[in-house]
């Protein structure tokens, strides 16, 4: 799987980390910074980039999901929320990580670096990645209103 990733100054020792734990498992990790720690840097342009790739991948046939990392991650979802095509989910137990592809099949996971050990994130990462999505009629119909509503702007 090809998996993006994205951080702010507050991710980046969570984000080497997973960079190398992620590629040793097998997946294509695709980095969309920072490269450098800046503690003034602006998240929401590594963010947005790395839900663009997710979203043209997902378009393309290739199988991605996403990763954006900060100290709380809130920001780092919501600027990825602001992807059409995405479903950006903050993860902060293995339950959420888990129902996030189960029930809302997201496609990028949100998790805070300052939050979490470096052990805890990865198994929270880890769970998001190998959990499908249910394909349950109910979650599927709920995906359609909210894609619906982010294409047209009105609700059924």
């Amino acid at each position: 799987m090809r998996v993006h990733l994205a951080t702010d100054h507050a991710g980046m020792e969570l984000s080497a980390h997973l960079l190398a734990h992620l590629t040793a498992a097998g997946h294509d990790v695709v980095d969309h910074g920072p490269t450098a720690y800046d503690p003034e840097d602006d998240y929401p342009s590594f963010c947005i980039h790395a839900a663009q790739a997710v979203v043209a991948d997902q378009a393309a046939g290739t199988e991605a999901l996403g990763i954006v990392l900060g100290g709380s991650g809130n920001g780092e979802q919501i600027a990825a929320n602001k992807v059409p095509g995405v479903r950006a989910a903050l993860a902060w137990n293995l339950d959420t990580a888990r129902l996030a592809r189960q029930h809302n099949d997201a496609n990028v996971v949100a998790v805070g670096g300052r939050q979490h050990s470096v052990e805890e994130a990865t198994a929270l990462i880890e769970a998001f990645l190998a959990e499908p999505f249910s394909g349950a009629e109910r979650h599927s119909r709920r995906i359609a209103q909210i894609a619906r509503f982010e294409e047209t702007g009105t609700l059924a």
